[in-house]
């Protein structure tokens, strides 16, 4: 097992692959390891059926009506296997249940539908061939199995009429297999696709379920595993699907006897007058990701307001010109929350990029992300643009980048020599180096003003501490800290939230995960 010198186990992101990938893995499964069709329909169904009622007790113990909606692929198998499960659970009555059929299988013909189809008929379960206009129940549970992995398009025929009818259903639970019909990986905004509240994603996932546009149509995302053996899903190729556990184990942990020097040096130049806000976020998130001495760096006119609530932080106004001062060498430089756009900014930025040539981590938030132009950098800089900050600085459409956004940010991360981490209610992390990975989100209560200054500081502390051990990669600092951000929203019940709230609550994570007594050690 490979261990961090935490003592904690590095735990290996699950990957989310393309719809190609994710169909290679298919035929390999059958033509090289000795599955069979009808194997992994009945596993996908009975899999799913255990994590749809683990996730959902209380729902299933009434045995809900179901209506099951499947198309012509396997994804119609996996969903009429899964009503089956359920029957023989006793978790669904045949009775009250209905299966609608895009085109009726032949009974005994090779297609994987046919033979649930026959046990459902036999079990008592109604099963009818899709009709235009057919009328299904608005109430208990649909299980979208209309289209999957097979779909390169947009929909069309009896596909589309019945997407279409699930989503006319306003009281029903709808819970698609694998993916919700309509989404593949070109799927765009304004192409129909079915609006589920809960996708129960058979392994190995896919990445359309994760892209920004996509994600808010997939509700709760419940991964199916079990269904392919290790060995041939390990391998799939995709961006990392990061949470806590796996991000956290990328940052080597506080030697317990570290000084504050040894926990890097972060100066931040943030805020203007009206923005001095965000400059204390962003210092107070340096502080809580575990950097050893924040000094933050304002415009004189808001320096009394900030250093009266400094705490820790040393608060220096800023003279407009650059200046080293031999007690405080920075491991790493953030530049941008509330900063504003004048000139002397500029040569604050020069300055910065060459600090960056000779070594020193960067971290460019806001404002510094627009004055960074079309600047190339030189492997040390980590970029936090949210999409329309991100399409003001490279020219390409905001809705463009929240559809496709991998492909966007690997291209412009090589372009730009750099580390892009993409905010949203998804993350996304590109490196120049070819790195990727996923942080899924969807907490509306981070849609604040200050959430995004913490999450620069969280970066900046992560960085600095990097380049004091002379392990700096901006990849690790920017998925840990995007998680951490996630993490923490998540452990605070549902309700709107002050920034400031969470960097305290951030502390309490972050020390868990990377200080001595932090956690348990095996």
């Amino acid at each position: 097992m490979n261990l961090n010198r935490a003592g904690k186990a590095k735990l290996p992101p699950l990957s989310l692959v393309s719809l190609s990938g994710a169909g290679a893995i298919d035929r390999a499964a059958m033509d090289e390891w000795g599955f069979n069709t009808f194997a992994l329909v009945e596993s996908a169904g009975r899999k799913a059926a255990g994590v749809l009622v683990k996730t959902f007790p209380d729902f299933f113990r009434s045995a809900p009506h179901i209506t099951v909606l499947a198309g012509s692929g396997n994804n119609g198998a996996d969903a009429m296997a899964l009503l089956r499960a359920l029957i023989l659970e006793g978790c669904a009555e045949s009775a009250s249940s209905e299966v609608f059929i895009s085109r009726l299988p032949s009974p005994d013909g090779p297609d994987p539908r046919s033979q649930v189809y026959v046990s459902l008929a036999k079990m008592g379960t109604p099963c009818r061939a899709w009709i235009k206009g057919a009328q299904i129940e608005d109430g208990g549970v649909i299980i979208d199995g209309v289209t999957g992995a097979g779909l390169n398009g947009p929909l069309r025929g009896a596909a589309l009429e019945m997407v279409e009818a699930v989503n006319s259903r306003k009281k029903a639970a709808v819970v698609s297999i694998d993916i919700p019909s309509g989404c593949f990986d070109g799927w765009e905004p304004g192409m129909p696709m079915v609006e589920a509240g809960a996708v129960l994603a058979i392994e190995p996932l896919k990445a359309c379920l994760y892209t920004p546009a996509a994600r808010p149509r997939c509700g709760a995302i419940l991964p199916v595993t079990g269904i392919f053996p290790p060995a041939l899903t390990v391998n799939a190729r995709g961006p990392g699907l990061y949470g806590w556990k796996e991000a956290q184990a990328l940052i080597p942990p506080v030697p317990p006897a570290a000084y504050k020097y040894e926990r890097g040096l972060v100066e931040i130049r943030a805020g203007s007058p009206g923005a001095a806000g965000a400059a204390r976020i962003a210092a107070r998130g340096a502080q809580a990701a575990g950097a050893g001495l924040v000094r933050l760096v304002v415009d004189p006119s808001i320096h009394a307001i900030l250093a009266a609530e400094a705490g820790g932080i040393m608060v220096v106004p800023d003279s407009g010109v650059p200046a080293e001062n031999g007690r405080f060498v920075p491991d790493a430089v953030l530049l941008g929350p509330g900063w504003g756009r004048g000139k002397d900014r500029e040569r604050l930025l020069e300055h910065a990029l060459e600090k960056e040539e000779q070594g020193t981590p960067l971290v460019l938030d806001a404002d510094a992300v627009a004055l960074a132009g079309q600047r190339t950098f030189h492997g040390k800089t980590i970029l936090t643009p949210h999409p329309g900050e991100f399409a003001a600085w490279t020219g390409i459409d905001r809705d463009e980048v929240l559809a496709h956004p991998l492909p966007l940010l690997s291209r412009i991360a090589a372009e730009k020599n750099a580390v892009i981490l993409f905010k949203s209610h998804v993350l996304y992390i590109a490196s120049c180096d070819g790195r990727t990975g996923v942080v899924d989100g969807m907490i509306p209560s981070l849609g604040t003003g200050g959430a995004g200054d913490l999450l620069a500081g969280f970066c900046a502390a992560l960085a600095a501490r990097g380049a004091r051990s002379g392990a700096f990669d901006g990849f690790a600092a920017a998925l840990a800290s995007a998680s951490l951000l996630i993490e923490t929203a998540a452990s605070v019940k549902p309700r709107f939230i002050d920034p400031l709230e969470l960097a305290g609550k951030a502390a309490g994570i972050a020390g868990r995960a990377w200080l001595p007594g932090g956690e348990e050690r095996p």
